[in-house]
């Protein structure tokens, strides 16, 4: 049987001293559901499609490479962010040169 997934999920970035708030100017584009196969990978589908849209919008504003923000995902409905199935942190690209 072929079954699938609710994940509710947020994404974060970070503020200072005052920890995690809401990504973006329009926090509510990056908060929302997601369905995934009902899978051991069906998290990891949810997260990566997730990043993906969230590396496509930096490529097309140019902030690639400075971007910081954490991926909160829960299973069927969002919660508190201690109490996320998943996190994912991505971070922004480091090249340095080290030579």
């Amino acid at each position: 049987m072929n079954t699938n997934t609710d994940w509710a999920y947020r994404v974060f970035e970070p503020h200072g001293s005052e920890g995690w708030r809401p990504y973006g100017s329009d926090p509510d584009r990056w908060q929302g559901a997601i369905t995934a196969p009902d899978s051991a990978e069906g998290a990891k589908h949810a997260i990566g499609r997730i990043v993906a849209d969230l590396m496509t919008e930096w490529e097309r504003t140019g902030l690639h490479h400075a971007m910081h923000v954490r991926v909160f995902l829960w299973h069927d409905e969002e919660g508190d962010i201690s109490d996320a199935d998943f996190v994912v942190e991505v971070r922004p690209r480091s090249d340095f040169d080290t030579a």
